[in-house]
């Protein structure tokens, strides 16, 4: 994220100083160094987001050398995310056994979930 979102519509999104095939030999050493990585990385996004006119949704940006709209770079990356989460919430759940908690409708409790909703009860927003 660091390296898409810092200068995002003067600078090539692969940055210079990335080295993409070492990003993981030396994760961080603590978990409040993950997440601040994790909070870096996304307060990037937003600040790179927050400026953006309408009309800079058709600029031409560049991801390694390619050419992107302005939109289909943000889409691009915006469905990517979704793949790393999902990555982080398997291994969550495998390194959890069984004191995981679904973070959605529990296994086998569907018919139950339904019937709140139905009632009022429960919400799926």
């Amino acid at each position: 994220m660091r390296s898409r979102w810092t200068d995002f519509l003067t600078t090539d999104g692969e940055k210079p100083d990335r080295h993409r095939d070492t990003e993981f030999e030396n994760p961080p050493a603590t978990r409040q160094a993950l997440l601040d990585l994790w909070e870096e990385g996304w307060a990037r996004l937003f600040e790179a987001l927050e400026p953006l006119s309408e009309a800079d949704l058709g600029r031409v940006v560049t991801i390694r050398g390619e050419s992107h709209s302005v939109m289909q770079a943000i889409n691009r990356q915006l469905a990517h995310y979704p793949h790393h989460v999902g990555q982080i919430v398997l291994l969550s759940r495998h390194f959890a056994c069984d004191h995981w908690q679904s973070l959605s409708v529990p296994r086998s409790q569907s018919a139950e979930f339904n019937r709140r909703v139905v009632a009022g009860e429960a919400s799926q927003r």
